[in-house]
């Protein structure tokens, strides 16, 4: 397994979801969703937004590249 789909699916279970509840949250059918928890598929990175707005936690966290869960705050100073 992936860092992408261990994090994913320890996210989902973390909130209480099923894999078909998470895949109907974000569009997808659950087999499809599965296939990302199972390491078989990888989102794109328009489905990844979707799961990171989804389950509220980071891109980076998701993928592996940071340990802390809580997406960034969007800059709005421009910057």
């Amino acid at each position: 397994m992936t860092k992408f789909s261990e994090r994913l699916k320890s996210v989902r279970l973390e909130q209480g979801h099923t894999q078909k509840q998470a895949g109907e949250g974000i569009g997808i059918s659950e087999s499809h969703y599965q296939h990302y928890e199972y390491g078989k598929r990888e989102p794109s990175i328009g489905k990844l937004e979707v799961l990171c707005r989804y389950f509220n936690v980071s891109a980076d966290y998701l993928l592996g590249l940071s340990d802390n869960p809580a997406p960034k705050e969007k800059d709005t100073n421009g910057g």
